[in-house]
Parts: structure tokens; C-alpha cells; sequence
């Protein structure tokens, strides 16, 4: 038996569990940088928390709240010239999957410095600011993973940094701030979560550890699926989400993802589509390619989710996701031959070729 896993982040989950755990901040550093978007981490009380924490440590702070969704090359660049200048030694992020993200990536670039043409090339050593990451959305797992997901506009898509120190030391899981979460970013970041615990059983890299998590996962987000449709959350089914989204992070973390994020990059970068929607609106249509190829698979994932075909799961994900955006044949050629170039294709059960994709998003959008 081979069997490779890794996991460096301590999780702690449950109500208050910030101000609950405040020690651990103690320990991580004097000074710290929070990264965070404009608005949510201040509407859902995790601001609050964090810095309630920080006071209580004897910890000083300084605030980044420039992160936009899809962080941009330029957007951790200036975070990190602002810890430097602010003299700021561990970082703390609050938010989804954008704040999340570019706090890893200014974390790296607080301690390395190095021109943008090499911040994709993995070409870098292991001096990170320590991190503390705090979601507030149950979707990207970015909280248990050593990646970092940027807008590339040389490349025209998003594109990714990795490396086992960008792990976060700390990972606090609180429900309560899932509460101010739009019903609509709820549904598009769970079909994200959902989308990572699949497409890790579908990656070579796939193992025994890695799919026995994928299929909690799964299964957990899968229960919340009439919550989902009916709109009627309740606190149960969102700690279920947090909870599968952060196993399915877990499961990348392992695994890596596979050609559906590669697709759905494009339709981020040029259609401005949520990155959970994206993935949900390619979801069955890939899945149906794939079943052709690795059946077996297929069958067991449908399974977790309770479905009993395919047809059925694209109807859901039809339910959940409303009206499709309007896609033009040419755009699919684009899209298709960007998504060709990431390397998550490579890490597919079955590579699909470019002509594959191109099948994959006309019978997504119906062309």
C-alpha cells in the first residue's frame, strides 16, 4: 500500500472559538497584519473577534481590507509592501476565498521579495509570515490548503501558487458568521466545496485517505441540499457546509483539483461568473464526459449525493443556479484552449483534450 498525506493546520471550530482560543494568537507574532475585503468580515462580527483576540494577547494590528473578489497580481503585491512598511511580523485573514487566498500570497511576498514574473514559477524558499485564517463563507477550504488561487492577466484566467508553507497555522471556524451570507453566495460556495470533494476523487493523485474524506464531505454537503432549494437554511445546515467545506479543502490539499477548475477559470476571468457558480454551471456536464471513462466513479459520487443519475444532478444544479449567462461558440474555442494550458488538467483520471472541453461547455450552455 502507498499512502501519502498531509495536513500542517490546526482546526479549531465552534462558537467564539476566537475568543475562545485567544492563546494561540499570542504566540504567533507582536504585530498583526489583517487581510480581509471591504465589508463582510465587519458585517458578520469576525472583525470583532479577531481584534477583541488580538487586545486580550496584547497584540497590536493593522488593517488591509483591499482585497477584491478574484485578487488580482497587483492587490497582494501592495498588501505585502504594506506589512513590511507597518513592520508587521503574522497574519491574520478573515473571509472567503479571495481575502483567504491573498493572504497567503502577501504572507510569501512579506518575507520574499521577488518580481511578478516569478511569483507563479514555485521558485521560492519556505519564509512565510505565520497565518491565522478565519473564513466567513463554506465554500473554498482555503483555510486547510497550501494554495493560493490569483487573477493572471498575462494569462487571461486565474492562476495558482502552492507550497507547504503557504498551510495556515490556524484555522478558526465559527458558524455564526456564515449569518449575514447571502442566500446566493451561500449556494454558489457550497456547489465550490461540493466541487473540490468530487473533483479529488477524480484526480490521479486520488487515495485512500483523500477519498475516505471526500466521501464525508460530500456526503455532509449533499444533506443540506433540500436546505439549499427551499431557502431555509438553519444553523445545522450551516455548520454541516463549514464543516464539508473544510474537509473538501482538506481533500485538495492531498489531491489538487482537476479540469472543471481549470474551465470555470475562464469564465471567472472574462464573464465575471462566481467561481462556485462556475464550477456548478460545467458540474454535470463534466461528469457525464467522465462517466463514459471511469464509471465506476461516477456511480459511487452520485451515490454520496443520494442521486440517482447525472440528468437528475444537472437538474438540481439547474434549480439551484437559476438562468445560465449567454456563452458565444467562439468563446468556448477561447475558453477551451485556455483551460487546456493549467495544469489541473493533467491531474484528471482521464485527460480531457481540447476538443472535450469544447463538448463540455456547449452542453453546459446549450450550444
Amino acid at each position: 500500500m502507498k499512502l501519502t498525506y498531509h495536513m500542517s493546520t490546526k482546526v479549531i471550530m465552534g462558537e467564539k472559538c476566537i475568543r475562545d482560543n485567544a492563546e494561540l494568537i499570542r504566540g504567533m507574532g507582536k504585530r498583526a497584519l489583517i487581510v480581509t475585503g471591504a465589508s463582510s468580515a465587519k458585517l458578520c462580527g469576525a472583525l470583532d473577534d479577531v481584534t477583541a483576540s488580538l487586545k486580550s494577547a496584547g497584540k497590536s494590528h493593522v488593517i488591509y481590507d483591499k482585497v477584491m473578489n478574484n485578487p488580482t497580481v497587483d492587490c497582494v503585491y501592495d498588501g505585502a509592501a504594506i506589512a513590511r512598511r507597518e513592520g508587521t511580523d503574522f497574519v491574520i485573514a478573515i473571509g472567503g476565498g479571495s481575502p483567504m487566498d491573498a493572504a497567503k500570497a502577501i504572507a510569501l511576498l512579506a518575507r520574499q521579495i521577488m518580481p511578478r514574473k516569478k511569483l507563479f514559477s514555485g521558485e521560492f524558499g519556505t519564509d512565510v509570515l505565520p497565518m491565522a485564517h478565519v473564513p466567513t463563507t463554506a465554500g473554498t477550504g482555503s483555510e486547510v490548503t497550501p494554495y493560493a488561487i490569483l487573477t493572471n492577466d498575462e494569462i487571461h484566467s486565474k492562476q495558482s501558487i502552492s507550497s507547504p508553507a503557504l498551510f495556515p497555522k490556524y484555522a478558526f471556524l465559527d458558524v455564526r458568521y456564515l449569518n449575514s451570507l447571502p442566500h446566493q453566495a451561500a449556494v454558489n460556495t457550497a456547489i465550490d466545496a461540493l466541487s473540490h470533494a468530487v473533483e479529488g476523487m477524480l484526480t490521479v493523485r486520488a487515495g485512500i485517505m483523500s477519498d475516505l474524506i471526500a466521501r464525508e464531505s460530500i456526503s455532509r454537503i449533499s444533506a443540506c441540499f433540500d436546505a439549499l432549494t427551499g431557502r431555509s437554511l438553519d444553523k445545522e445546515n450551516k455548520e454541516q457546509l463549514l464543516y464539508g467545506s473544510m474537509l473538501a479543502g482538506i481533500v485538495i490539499a492531498n489531491t489538487g483539483t482537476t479540469a472543471l477548475h481549470s474551465m470555470g477559470y475562464p469564465l471567472t476571468y472574462y464573464k465575471n461568473i462566481e467561481h462556485g457558480r462556475a464550477n456548478g454551471l460545467l458540474m454535470a456536464a463534466y461528469l457525464e464526459f467522465l462517466n463514459t471513462h471511469v464509471p465506476e466513479k461516477i456511480s459511487e459520487i452520485l451515490s454520496l449525493m443520494n442521486i440517482d443519475s447525472v440528468n437528475s444532478l444537472r437538474l438540481l444544479l439547474d434549480k439551484l443556479l437559476g438562468g445560465k449567462e449567454a456563452v458565444t461558440l467562439k468563446e468556448i474555442e477561447q475558453y477551451a484552449e485556455n483551460s487546456s494550458m493549467s495544469k489541473n488538467v493533467k491531474n484528471t483520471i482521464y485527460e480531457p483534450s481540447v476538443t472535450d472541453m469544447q463538448g463540455i461547455y456547449r452542453q453546459s450552455f446549450k450550444l
